[in-house]
């Protein structure tokens, strides 16, 4: 052999090994829930939707090099187990347990001696972790007015401020719920028209443009709720057709709509849903077949509904969802019990819901709500003793202001939906 031998690695067994750059990164994720590494190589590993178990080689020579890395950072979420594979591991045999539970960490092991075994060179955290961009508009589309249903939609711009009515495209309904997709634009799906159920879709670009109605997928169903999860999808679920349903419906980042799921939970009606944390979501209250509900559900990551948890506050249903703050948090505000409520639950980052807290405002239900400038809310419409047209703003901190006299059409049952990343 001759030339120049660049970029490669002598092993003590004499054999020069072909690598580009020293080590081979291997192109594909590691989703699984368990993997078996070799040295030589770099694995991207991928825990959104579950923790891994990683098996090291079963025999190793001094400065053999594995490095693994938190693809989606999301170790914090579901963690990485190492297996040492009979080797030790810092001088620990393989009896004891070595796991990475910090989101975008990566780890560089490198062999030793039959003595301290794998030792980590480094295991660094990224701490510097990309921000999302952040919705600043939103709008508020369709409802019920008195004796019928409007096809008219209002704006809100990135100071809160809800605009006048945009004349109808598409077929008047209400009852429905808006979804965000693609990051920045929204879905409006299903709902009832005055006479039923309907299946039917108007996407809303990121420009709050609504777009003339195209034939839904699944079960055409009213009164359910939505909530957006993974940054840039969305999920209709629940819902009432002649019966309340537990059915679910994913929303695509390119708008589309897919087939019913069978959902998870109690079936129900008018529950309402939130993003919150990062990436995740939460339906909570609703009416089920023997009451109000205070019940949550959570939403992970990758869309999945997480079985019945018990809430706190009042149950009651006909509220108002949205995401404040700058952390990651939700609210959900007003509604009905026997009658029209004004209270508000705050909801962590963690999904906890928290005790009533007494509302300011007209006590009043089947209104709806978004996030607008990034980090506040707004809630507007509804009904209480008559269609409402006021609004309500919410502060980053969560806190519900006094209303004020609202513009457009006086409606209940409307939906909300955030929109746009240019205030």
């Amino acid at each position: 052999m001759s030339g120049t031998i660049g970029s490669n690695i002598l092993s003590h067994s004499g054999t020069v090994a072909e690598t580009a750059a020293g080590l081979n990164w291997v192109s594909d994720v590691v989703t699984a829930s368990t993997v078996t590494v070799e040295s030589g190589n770099g694995y991207w590993i991928n825990t959104t939707s579950n923790t891994c178990t990683i098996t090291l080689p079963a025999s190793a020579e001094a400065g053999d090099n594995i490095v693994i890395v938190d693809f989606a950072r999301t170790w914090g979420t579901n963690k990485v187990i190492i297996d040492s594979n009979g080797l030790n591991f810092q001088g620990d045999d393989d009896t004891y347990s070595v796991e990475y539970t910090t989101s975008g960490q990566s780890v560089n092991l490198i062999y030793s001696d039959s003595t301290k075994g794998w030792i980590p060179l480094e295991d660094d955290v990224v701490a510097d972790e990309p921000v999302a961009p952040t919705l600043q508009r939103g709008i508020f589309p369709f409802g019920q007015i008195s004796g019928s249903y409007t096809g008219v939609s209002n704006l809100v711009n990135s100071s809160g401020v809800i605009a006048s009515d945009v004349t109808a495209v598409g077929t008047a309904n209400g009852y429905h719920a808006v979804s965000g997709y693609g990051g920045d634009k929204a879905a409006a799906a299903f709902g009832y028209n005055g006479s039923a159920n309907v299946n039917q879709k108007n996407l809303i670009s990121n420009s709050g443009v609504v777009g003339s109605d195209v034939a839904g997928v699944g079960t055409a169903r009213g009164t359910l709720g939505e909530v957006n999860y993974d940054g840039d999808k969305g999920l209709f679920a629940y819902g009432a057709t002649d019966a309340k349903v537990s059915l679910k419906n994913l929303l695509s980042n390119s708008g589309v709509i897919a087939s019913d799921v069978a959902g998870v939970g109690t079936d129900r009606d008018y529950a309402q849903g939130s993003g919150y944390g990062t990436g995740l979501g939460i339906f909570y209250g609703g009416r089920g077949g023997s009451g109000n509900l205070n019940l949550k559900n959570l939403v992970n990551i990758s869309g999945v509904i997480a079985a019945d948890a018990t809430g706190a506050g009042t149950a009651r249903y006909g509220f108002a969802g949205m995401r404040y703050g700058s952390s990651g948090q939700a609210m959900f505000a007003f509604g009905r019990v026997d009658a029209a409520v004004s209270v508000s639950n705050l909801i962590s980052n963690t999904g906890a819901v928290a005790s009533d807290v007494s509302g300011v405002g007209t006590a009043r239900r089947n209104l709806a709500g978004c996030q607008y400038g990034g980090d506040k809310g707004v809630i507007a419409y509804g009904f209480s003793s008559g269609y409402e047209s006021v609004k309500n703003l919410v502060g980053n901190n969560g806190v519900v202001a006094a209303d004020v006299t609202g513009v457009g059409t006086a409606r209940q049952g409307a939906a909300a939906q955030a929109y746009s990343y240019s205030a």
